[in-house]
Protein backbone atom coordinates (compact mmCIF):
# COMPACT_ATOMS: atom_id res chain seq x y z
CA UNK A 1 0.00 0.00 0.00
CA UNK A 2 2.98 2.82 0.48
CA UNK A 3 5.72 2.36 -1.95
CA UNK A 4 9.41 2.10 -0.63
CA UNK A 5 10.60 5.48 -1.36
CA UNK A 6 7.36 6.86 0.08
CA UNK A 7 7.54 4.68 3.11
CA UNK A 8 11.29 5.61 4.11
CA UNK A 9 10.47 9.46 3.28
CA UNK A 10 7.12 8.96 5.88
CA UNK A 11 9.93 6.98 8.38
CA UNK A 12 12.37 9.95 8.48
CA UNK A 13 10.32 12.85 8.77
CA UNK A 14 9.11 11.25 12.03
CA UNK A 15 11.62 13.39 13.54
CA UNK A 16 9.93 17.00 12.49
CA UNK A 17 7.16 16.28 14.32
CA UNK A 18 6.63 17.55 18.06
CA UNK A 19 4.48 15.84 20.51
CA UNK A 20 2.55 16.38 24.00
CA UNK A 21 1.38 13.22 25.59
CA UNK A 22 -1.25 13.93 28.68
CA UNK A 23 -2.62 10.95 30.45
CA UNK A 24 -1.94 8.23 32.65
CA UNK A 25 1.56 7.58 33.45
CA UNK A 26 2.50 4.53 35.00
CA UNK A 27 5.18 1.67 35.83
CA UNK A 28 5.28 -1.72 34.59
CA UNK A 29 6.64 -4.00 36.63
CA UNK A 30 7.52 -7.40 34.93
CA UNK A 31 8.68 -10.20 37.58
CA UNK A 32 10.50 -13.17 35.36
CA UNK A 33 10.32 -16.63 36.41
CA UNK A 34 9.76 -20.20 35.70
CA UNK A 35 7.21 -23.23 36.91
CA UNK A 36 8.32 -26.27 38.50
CA UNK A 37 5.08 -27.06 40.50
CA UNK A 38 1.55 -26.56 41.45
CA UNK A 39 0.95 -24.92 45.25
CA UNK A 40 0.43 -27.39 47.98
CA UNK A 41 -1.61 -24.80 49.09
CA UNK A 42 -4.34 -24.14 46.03
CA UNK A 43 -4.15 -25.33 42.13
CA UNK A 44 -2.24 -22.21 41.21
CA UNK A 45 1.21 -22.61 39.85
CA UNK A 46 4.30 -21.52 41.70
CA UNK A 47 6.56 -18.75 40.17
CA UNK A 48 10.50 -19.13 40.72
CA UNK A 49 11.17 -15.65 40.56
CA UNK A 50 14.30 -15.14 38.03
CA UNK A 51 14.81 -11.76 37.90
CA UNK A 52 12.36 -8.07 37.56
CA UNK A 53 12.71 -5.46 35.19
CA UNK A 54 10.71 -1.79 35.79
CA UNK A 55 9.80 -0.04 32.27
CA UNK A 56 7.61 2.90 31.61
CA UNK A 57 4.10 2.29 30.86
CA UNK A 58 0.92 3.69 30.14
CA UNK A 59 1.31 7.32 28.79
CA UNK A 60 4.81 7.23 29.44
CA UNK A 61 5.36 4.40 27.43
CA UNK A 62 3.60 6.09 24.83
CA UNK A 63 6.63 8.71 25.38
CA UNK A 64 8.79 6.05 25.18
CA UNK A 65 7.60 5.17 21.65
CA UNK A 66 7.81 8.31 20.74
CA UNK A 67 11.65 9.41 21.51
CA UNK A 68 12.22 5.92 20.00
CA UNK A 69 10.69 7.10 17.08
CA UNK A 70 12.76 10.30 16.97
CA UNK A 71 10.18 12.68 18.22
CA UNK A 72 10.43 15.62 19.88
CA UNK A 73 7.73 14.67 23.34
CA UNK A 74 6.36 17.02 25.99
CA UNK A 75 4.92 15.33 28.80
CA UNK A 76 2.38 15.63 31.68
CA UNK A 77 0.40 13.79 33.95
CA UNK A 78 -0.04 12.43 37.90
CA UNK A 79 2.14 10.41 40.01
CA UNK A 80 2.40 10.03 43.52
CA UNK A 81 5.12 10.80 45.82
CA UNK A 82 6.28 7.64 46.11
CA UNK A 83 9.17 5.04 45.40
CA UNK A 84 7.88 4.62 41.78
CA UNK A 85 6.93 8.02 41.11
CA UNK A 86 10.55 9.30 41.81
CA UNK A 87 11.78 5.92 39.04
CA UNK A 88 9.29 6.98 36.45
CA UNK A 89 10.12 10.59 36.79
CA UNK A 90 14.29 9.66 36.75
CA UNK A 91 13.39 7.30 33.42
CA UNK A 92 11.35 10.07 32.11
CA UNK A 93 14.41 12.32 32.84
CA UNK A 94 16.93 9.88 30.94
CA UNK A 95 14.96 9.79 27.63
CA UNK A 96 15.92 13.35 27.41
CA UNK A 97 11.98 14.85 28.20
CA UNK A 98 11.95 17.00 30.56
CA UNK A 99 9.51 15.91 33.38
CA UNK A 100 8.42 19.02 34.47
CA UNK A 101 5.00 18.37 33.37
CA UNK A 102 4.58 15.67 35.65
CA UNK A 103 2.37 17.11 38.81
CA UNK A 104 2.89 15.06 42.11
CA UNK A 105 0.04 14.08 44.08
CA UNK A 106 0.86 13.09 47.72
CA UNK A 107 -1.99 11.06 48.66
CA UNK A 108 -2.36 9.42 45.19
CA UNK A 109 0.04 6.60 44.47
CA UNK A 110 1.97 6.85 41.09
CA UNK A 111 0.45 3.70 38.81
CA UNK A 112 2.00 0.16 38.73
CA UNK A 113 0.83 -2.84 37.25
CA UNK A 114 2.98 -5.90 37.49
CA UNK A 115 3.25 -8.70 35.90
CA UNK A 116 4.18 -12.23 37.29
CA UNK A 117 5.54 -14.07 34.06
CA UNK A 118 6.91 -17.87 33.33
CA UNK A 119 8.29 -19.70 30.42
CA UNK A 120 7.07 -16.29 28.14
CA UNK A 121 3.53 -16.57 29.31
CA UNK A 122 1.81 -14.18 31.94
CA UNK A 123 0.72 -16.02 34.90
CA UNK A 124 -1.04 -12.98 36.47
CA UNK A 125 -1.28 -9.12 36.91
CA UNK A 126 -1.58 -7.36 40.02
CA UNK A 127 -2.26 -3.44 40.23
CA UNK A 128 -1.73 -0.61 42.75
CA UNK A 129 -3.94 2.85 41.24
CA UNK A 130 -6.61 4.52 42.54
CA UNK A 131 -8.86 5.67 39.96
CA UNK A 132 -10.82 8.87 41.24
CA UNK A 133 -10.68 12.23 39.28
CA UNK A 134 -7.26 13.82 39.55
CA UNK A 135 -7.28 16.84 42.22
CA UNK A 136 -8.57 20.06 40.27
CA UNK A 137 -5.50 21.97 41.21
CA UNK A 138 -3.97 19.43 39.60
CA UNK A 139 -5.47 19.93 36.22
CA UNK A 140 -5.19 23.57 36.46
CA UNK A 141 -1.06 22.54 36.40
CA UNK A 142 -1.19 20.34 33.63
CA UNK A 143 -3.46 23.12 31.49
CA UNK A 144 -0.83 25.97 32.33
CA UNK A 145 1.54 23.25 31.56
CA UNK A 146 -0.18 22.84 28.17
CA UNK A 147 -0.25 26.63 27.50
CA UNK A 148 3.47 26.96 28.27
CA UNK A 149 4.33 24.54 25.09
CA UNK A 150 1.42 25.45 22.91
CA UNK A 151 3.37 27.21 20.62
CA UNK A 152 6.13 24.47 20.37
CA UNK A 153 3.74 21.99 19.39
CA UNK A 154 2.20 20.16 15.87
CA UNK A 155 0.13 17.48 18.30
CA UNK A 156 -1.31 16.82 21.81
CA UNK A 157 -1.79 13.43 22.24
CA UNK A 158 -4.39 12.43 24.97
CA UNK A 159 -3.22 8.61 26.17
CA UNK A 160 -6.54 7.55 28.19
CA UNK A 161 -6.09 4.74 30.83
CA UNK A 162 -9.08 5.65 33.17
CA UNK A 163 -6.86 6.43 35.80
CA UNK A 164 -8.21 9.65 36.60
CA UNK A 165 -6.00 12.41 34.65
CA UNK A 166 -8.54 12.51 31.57
CA UNK A 167 -11.63 14.35 33.01
CA UNK A 168 -14.03 16.73 31.80
CA UNK A 169 -12.40 20.37 32.73
CA UNK A 170 -9.17 18.98 31.43
CA UNK A 171 -10.42 17.72 27.75
CA UNK A 172 -12.67 20.55 27.64
CA UNK A 173 -9.86 23.57 28.14
CA UNK A 174 -7.74 21.29 26.06
CA UNK A 175 -9.92 21.80 23.18
CA UNK A 176 -10.06 25.60 23.45
CA UNK A 177 -6.53 25.53 23.00
CA UNK A 178 -6.19 24.02 19.95
CA UNK A 179 -9.31 25.46 18.08
CA UNK A 180 -8.43 27.50 15.00
CA UNK A 181 -4.54 26.31 15.63
CA UNK A 182 -2.58 24.05 13.42
CA UNK A 183 -2.14 21.51 16.45
CA UNK A 184 -3.58 17.88 16.53
CA UNK A 185 -5.47 16.27 19.24
CA UNK A 186 -5.43 12.94 19.19
CA UNK A 187 -7.00 10.11 21.66
CA UNK A 188 -6.21 6.76 22.52
CA UNK A 189 -9.47 6.26 24.78
CA UNK A 190 -10.65 4.37 27.42
CA UNK A 191 -14.87 3.61 27.11
CA UNK A 192 -15.74 5.12 30.87
CA UNK A 193 -14.30 8.69 28.96
CA UNK A 194 -15.70 8.39 25.21
CA UNK A 195 -18.18 11.22 25.73
CA UNK A 196 -15.47 13.76 26.63
CA UNK A 197 -13.90 13.21 22.99
CA UNK A 198 -15.95 15.03 21.20
CA UNK A 199 -14.59 16.93 18.24
CA UNK A 200 -10.95 15.32 18.31
CA UNK A 201 -9.19 14.69 15.57
CA UNK A 202 -8.67 11.45 15.97
CA UNK A 203 -9.67 8.05 18.42
CA UNK A 204 -8.55 4.74 18.03
CA UNK A 205 -10.13 2.75 20.18
CA UNK A 206 -9.74 -1.65 19.87
CA UNK A 207 -13.03 -3.58 18.49
CA UNK A 208 -14.11 -4.68 22.13
CA UNK A 209 -13.92 -0.90 22.72
CA UNK A 210 -15.81 0.33 19.79
CA UNK A 211 -18.56 -2.27 20.00
CA UNK A 212 -19.16 -1.66 23.58
CA UNK A 213 -19.42 2.01 23.11
CA UNK A 214 -21.59 1.43 20.05
CA UNK A 215 -24.44 -0.88 22.01
CA UNK A 216 -23.96 -3.75 20.42
CA UNK A 217 -24.89 -7.19 21.90
CA UNK A 218 -22.30 -10.57 21.46
CA UNK A 219 -18.87 -8.63 21.83
CA UNK A 220 -16.78 -11.64 22.06
CA UNK A 221 -18.12 -13.09 18.62
CA UNK A 222 -17.26 -9.22 16.45
CA UNK A 223 -18.23 -9.38 13.28
CA UNK A 224 -16.57 -7.00 10.47
CA UNK A 225 -20.03 -5.92 9.89
CA UNK A 226 -19.96 -4.79 13.56
CA UNK A 227 -16.79 -3.36 12.91
CA UNK A 228 -17.70 -1.54 9.94
CA UNK A 229 -21.04 -0.20 11.30
CA UNK A 230 -19.31 0.53 14.46
CA UNK A 231 -16.89 3.04 12.74
CA UNK A 232 -19.46 4.64 11.05
CA UNK A 233 -21.20 5.47 14.19
CA UNK A 234 -18.53 6.81 16.21
CA UNK A 235 -17.61 9.26 13.39
CA UNK A 236 -21.09 10.43 13.35
CA UNK A 237 -21.82 10.39 17.23
CA UNK A 238 -18.09 12.55 18.40
CA UNK A 239 -17.87 14.21 15.23
CA UNK A 240 -13.98 13.25 14.48
CA UNK A 241 -11.80 13.27 11.68
CA UNK A 242 -11.34 9.82 11.77
CA UNK A 243 -11.50 7.00 13.54
CA UNK A 244 -9.44 4.07 13.62
CA UNK A 245 -10.43 0.52 15.29
CA UNK A 246 -7.47 -1.70 16.02
CA UNK A 247 -8.47 -5.53 15.92
CA UNK A 248 -5.10 -7.34 16.89
CA UNK A 249 -4.18 -10.15 14.39
CA UNK A 250 -6.92 -8.70 11.93
CA UNK A 251 -5.22 -5.59 11.50
CA UNK A 252 -6.76 -2.20 11.92
CA UNK A 253 -9.93 -0.10 9.72
CA UNK A 254 -9.43 3.31 9.43
CA UNK A 255 -12.32 5.55 9.36
CA UNK A 256 -12.71 8.83 7.58
CA UNK A 257 -14.89 11.83 7.30
CA UNK A 258 -15.00 12.00 3.60
CA UNK A 259 -16.71 8.13 3.83
CA UNK A 260 -13.59 6.81 2.80
CA UNK A 261 -12.87 3.13 4.43
CA UNK A 262 -9.27 1.17 4.61
CA UNK A 263 -8.69 -2.08 5.76
CA UNK A 264 -5.18 -2.33 6.57
CA UNK A 265 -4.09 -6.12 7.26
CA UNK A 266 -1.69 -7.19 10.48
CA UNK A 267 2.21 -6.96 9.97
CA UNK A 268 3.25 -9.39 12.90
CA UNK A 269 5.26 -11.93 12.02
CA UNK A 270 5.11 -13.13 15.21
CA UNK A 271 2.96 -12.53 18.60
CA UNK A 272 4.48 -13.01 22.02
CA UNK A 273 2.37 -10.17 23.55
CA UNK A 274 0.40 -7.64 22.89
CA UNK A 275 1.33 -5.09 25.95
CA UNK A 276 1.49 -1.78 25.07
CA UNK A 277 0.82 -2.14 21.63
CA UNK A 278 -2.08 0.49 21.20
CA UNK A 279 0.41 2.80 22.83
CA UNK A 280 3.03 2.22 19.78
CA UNK A 281 -0.19 2.62 17.77
CA UNK A 282 -1.00 6.18 18.41
CA UNK A 283 2.37 7.09 19.10
CA UNK A 284 3.62 6.31 15.64
CA UNK A 285 0.03 7.79 13.98
CA UNK A 286 0.40 10.98 15.97
CA UNK A 287 4.06 11.47 15.17
CA UNK A 288 3.53 10.19 11.33
CA UNK A 289 0.40 12.62 11.44
CA UNK A 290 2.08 15.31 12.50
CA UNK A 291 5.26 15.34 10.28
CA UNK A 292 3.07 15.82 7.21
CA UNK A 293 2.17 12.19 6.51
CA UNK A 294 -1.54 11.52 5.13
CA UNK A 295 -3.53 10.08 7.67
CA UNK A 296 -3.74 6.54 5.42
CA UNK A 297 0.06 6.69 5.57
CA UNK A 298 0.15 7.21 9.33
CA UNK A 299 -2.01 4.63 9.80
CA UNK A 300 -0.32 2.04 7.64
CA UNK A 301 3.08 3.12 9.58
CA UNK A 302 1.06 2.81 13.16
CA UNK A 303 -0.05 -1.01 11.85
CA UNK A 304 3.65 -1.68 10.82
CA UNK A 305 4.96 -0.54 13.84
CA UNK A 306 2.74 -2.65 15.81
CA UNK A 307 3.49 -5.72 14.10
CA UNK A 308 7.10 -4.92 15.31
CA UNK A 309 6.21 -4.51 19.01
CA UNK A 310 3.99 -7.60 19.46
CA UNK A 311 6.83 -10.04 18.27
CA UNK A 312 8.44 -9.02 21.92
CA UNK A 313 7.73 -9.81 25.35
CA UNK A 314 6.66 -7.03 27.67
CA UNK A 315 6.59 -3.08 27.04
CA UNK A 316 8.44 -2.33 23.85
CA UNK A 317 8.97 0.08 21.29
CA UNK A 318 10.16 0.78 17.83
CA UNK A 319 12.56 2.97 16.06
CA UNK A 320 13.15 4.21 12.58
CA UNK A 321 15.97 1.89 11.42
CA UNK A 322 13.37 -0.86 12.55
CA UNK A 323 10.72 0.28 10.64
CA UNK A 324 12.96 0.89 7.69
CA UNK A 325 14.58 -2.76 7.82
CA UNK A 326 11.18 -3.93 8.42
CA UNK A 327 9.31 -2.61 5.54
CA UNK A 328 12.00 -3.88 2.94
CA UNK A 329 11.50 -7.29 4.30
Amino acid sequence: MLKEKEAISVIKNLSKARVLVIGDVMMDVFVWGKVQRISPEAPVPVVDVMTESYRLGGAANVVNNLVSLGTKVFVSGVVGNDEMGRRLIKDIRKLGVYPEGLIIESDRPTTVKTRIIAHNQQVVRVDREKRHFIKEDSVSKILDFTKACLSDLDAILISDYAKGVICPQLMENLKKFVKNKNILLTVDPKVKNFPLFKDVNIITPNHYEAIQVCGFNGIMDITQEMVQEAGKILLSKFNTQAVLITQGELGMTLFEKNGEVIHIPAMAKKVYDVTGAGDTVIATLTAAWASGASLKMAAILANLAAGIVVGEVGTATVTQEQLISFFHE
